[in-house]
Parts: structure tokens; sequence; C-alpha cells
């Protein structure tokens, strides 16, 4: 059970003293959680959510060579700075605005700037991992699996990292094989028996976010 003990006041927004809404919304690379989230954020505005990215998360190492940092599974619980998640979360549900590491996933590096987010009646946190970290999975009131084949999570992710994150083909074709696929099949798949809902990544974002929102109004 989360404390807000400690939490100073002058720093809560006292219009949202009640614990929010926490969604997590979970799926393999590609999944199309991201755009999920994000659509569901649009319908609800700005005033009533807000979205938390595991993404955001990685640990920072800029302390290794490139060529270490190459090297690093990215798709293993153990990339993520999963206790700083955990306090952020705290602090939102506390009324407390956060600031949010802000990743460069060229260099796999953190960027020194960061981003503020405040408190809001429903937090939408997505990721890959997400369900397969018990510690962030008790805390979700709904927890929801985006499901799709992996031919078309893969092609999705490869056209987001050539695309988005300056990668290679070769590169991203080496990481799939290397570490996304077999991790998929250790955490991400596993993680599926987790959800109160599972859901199909090749309907209609629209029509999936109006499912949910449903939901959500519901809890």
């Amino acid at each position: 059970m989360l404390s807000c003990l400690g939490v100073d006041d002058d720093f809560m927004d006292t219009s949202i003293r009640l614990t929010p809404t926490l969604i997590g919304v979970s799926g393999g690379s590609g999944s199309g959680k991201t755009t999920l989230a994000a659509a569901i954020h649009k319908r609800l505005g700005d005033d009533r959510s807000t979205v938390l990215r595991l993404d955001s998360y990685y640990k920072d190492l800029s302390h290794l060579s490139l060529e270490e940092r190459a090297g690093v599974n990215f798709d293993h619980p153990d990339a993520l700075e999963v206790q700083l998640l955990i306090q952020q979360i705290h602090q939102l549900r506390c009324g407390k605005a956060v600031e949010v590491p802000s990743y460069d996933f060229t260099t796999h590096t953190r960027r020194p700037e960061t981003l503020t987010l405040q408190p809001k009646a429903v937090v939408l946190i997505e990721g890959i991992l997400l369900l397969a970290l018990d510690p962030i999975r008790s805390l979700l009131n709904l927890k929801v699996f985006v499901d799709v084949p992996a031919d078309i999570r893969f092609i999705r992710r490869l056209v987001r990292d050539v695309q988005e994150r300056g990668r290679t083909v070769d590169s991203c074709i080496q990481q799939y094989y290397a570490t996304t696929r077999p991790m998929h099949f250790a955490w991400v798949e596993p993680s599926k028996v987790f959800a109160d809902m599972v859901v199909s990544g090749e309907e209609q974002i629209e029509t999936l976010a109006t499912l949910l929102i449903e939901h959500i109004e519901n809890l």
C-alpha cells in the first residue's frame, strides 16, 4: 500500500488527492500500445489524463562505451530503472508533479532535460514489459494487453526504429533475433495472463480507444 506521508502539501494538487485510476497498456514491441495510449489520452483530454512511457525509464548508459551500450539487452527488465518509475507513480498518486527522464535511443543515454508531468485523474502507463513487472502490475486498476501477430509487430518496429530512432535495418534485424524475439517469449508473452483485457492491435485504434474508455469510466 502506497502512502502519501512525507509528501509536502505545498506541492500537492488538492483537487486530485483521491487516488487516480492507473491504466496499464502492454503488448509486444510494435503492437500499437503507444498509439492506443495516446488515442485514449487524446479522447480523455489533458485535464483528465496523462501518459507515462516505460521507455523513458531505461537506465543511463553514458558510463559505457558505444560498443558496450550496443550489447545491452534492452528487452530485459534489468535494462529499466523500475524503482524510479514506482517512486514517480507514488508521487502522482499523492498529487505531486514528477520529472520524467528523457531518453536518447540513438546514444542509449539520458538527456539532461526532463518532462514535467502533472498528476491527473487517469494515468496511462504503457510499455512492453509493464505486466511482467510485479511491483508495477500490482498498482494498476486496469491491465490491458494489445495482441498482434509477430510479423506485423516486426514490420512496425523496423519502420519505427529506422525512421524515429536513427537505427540501421541491419542493426534492427540483429537486435530482433538476439534479444527482442527471445525476450518476447520469455517475458512479454507470458505476462498476457495477468491482463484484465486482451485486445487485438489489428483493430482500428479509435474503436479500441472507445472500448477502453467505456471500461475506464466504469472503474
